[in-house]
């Protein structure tokens, strides 16, 4: 059984002099320590592979939380794709001339989506929402967003919460602040809920010959209602407005080539990160001539795009997605794990609502407590050497062996936790301070 970190570990250690060196302690939010279960979730590994990760105690978890914030659908150290990598490397990966493998896949991407035409490259997820919207101000030559959900840290999304402090509540992640962004880029960016046409029509009606793009998620938590993503591709086209898909969470996981795809809407531009390169940076931009031809009119370039790395990741990431069926297998990993847990909830009385779709399950705990409950549920899968969080990400290295070990943990901890849920007493349970819940300060 692996023990829980404590302070004195390499492992924390080593956080501790991050937090000294780095403002935030780490370059992504989604990894900080305090997330999960502050002074107790293990900051660093040394390796990981397939679902297993190692810190630098030696402590041997299986990943049963996120999976590199979604990035390795296959799962870590792919032997397919690292070899691939190691192939490119080995060959160089960077050279005053062009990577043939940019475009063998950009071949691959229109393949994969008869209604685009062009390819553009980035190398993260943020920066190539980034790159979109430039495209989509460009091509329209308007300067207004309207957006639903996360799409990042730039300034034309934080923009939104210039023009209302938490405009960007309820959009996966709140207590964004703009401090940084331009006061001048106030109201370029309207946010919208999903799901509410009537919102966007208003926003539409408002913004008119001002808005440049429409940008969203296909699907997040909860399915399109009938006819809805219709309804906003007509709203946008009528207005002279692009659809800006972003697919960087969605894509791959509900359907090859994207959810778009699975609901039969074709956007303007579609965007893809995370999983593309499976854990090895890569992000696409691809759309149709008339959009992606504004890119040539206005400056995007930067020399890392240009590697030959992410695309080799890219294209041998793909070529396993569509030999292995990875949605359907996805969607059974979701299923084992959704259709025995919420049995065992209600068993014991834990007010667990599972949200999205199976492949990307989200653990909302309906109940004062809630946050207490999610830090005590973390550092006791710790214990059994397990990584947990309040959601679970399949990948194709998840094993029903692995889910059921899962499951089995959560019986004995929410055995534990009912009478302190019934009486709102968690918080006495706990050996950690309590997960955050958004963005914050860290001292």
């Amino acid at each position: 059984m692996s023990l829980p970190q404590q302070p004195g570990s390499i492992t924390q250690a080593l956080y501790l002099r991050a937090k000294q060196l780095i403002p935030g302690g780490t370059q992504l939010l989604s990894k900080r320590p305090e997330m999960f279960a502050p002074e107790m979730w293990p900051a660093y590994y040394q390796s990981c592979k397939g679902c297993t990760v190692v810190d630098l105690d030696g402590r041997e978890y299986i990943d049963m939380s996120i999976m590199g914030i979604g990035a390795c659908l296959l799962g870590y150290a792919d032997p397919t794709v690292t070899e691939a990598v190691i192939d490119r490397v080995q060959r160089g990966s960077m050279c005053t001339l062009n990577a043939p493998e940019e475009v063998l896949l950009a071949e691959e991407l229109v393949r994969l989506h008869p209604w685009a035409d062009q390819v553009r490259y980035a190398r993260t997820g943020g920066e190539a929402m980034t790159v979109a919207v430039r495209i989509a101000r460009a091509a329209t030559n308007r300067s207004h967003i309207a957006f639903c959900g996360y799409h990042g840290w730039h300034d034309w999304y934080l923009a939104a919460n210039r023009q209302k402090e938490d405009s960007l509540q309820g959009h996966l992640l709140p207590g964004l602040h703009p401090n940084g962004v331009p006061e001048e880029l106030a109201g370029t960016a309207i946010p919208f809920q999903y799901n509410q046409i009537e919102q966007l029509e208003a926003i539409i009606k408002k913004e008119g010959s001002k808005l440049a793009a429409v940008v969203m998620e296909p699907t997040r938590y909860a399915e399109p209602d009938p006819g809805y993503l219709e309804q906003v591709r007509e709203l946008c086209h009528k207005n002279g407005s692009l659809l800006v898909m972003d697919e960087i969470t969605a894509g791959w996981r509900l359907h090859l080539g994207g959810a778009h795809l699975k609901y039969g809407v074709d956007p303007d531009i579609a965007v893809f990160g995370k999983a593309l390169g499976n854990g090895h940076p890569m992000a696409a931009i691809i759309g149709t001539r008339d959009a992606m031809q504004a890119a040539q009119e206005t400056f995007i370039s930067s020399t890392y795009w240009t590697e030959a790395v992410g695309p080799a990741a890219a294209l041998a990431t793909l070529k396993k997605m569509k030999e292995t069926n990875l949605p359907e297998e996805l969607e059974a990993r979701g299923d084992q794990l959704r259709g025995h847990l919420a049995p065992l909830a209600a068993e014991f009385g834990i007010p667990l609502k599972m949200l999205g779709h199976p492949p990307i399950t989200h653990f909302q705990y309906e109940h004062p407590q809630a946050a207490e409950i999610q830090t005590y549920i973390t550092v006791r899968m710790l214990e059994r050497g397990i990584l947990a969080g309040a959601g679970f990400y399949a990948s194709l290295a998840h094993t029903s062996e692995n889910i059921h070990q899962y499951l089995e943990a959560y019986k004995e901890i929410f055995a534990e936790l009912q009478e302190a849920v019934e009486k709102q007493t968690v918080d006495k349970l706990l050996k950690s301070p309590v997960k955050h819940g958004g963005f914050s300060r860290l001292n």
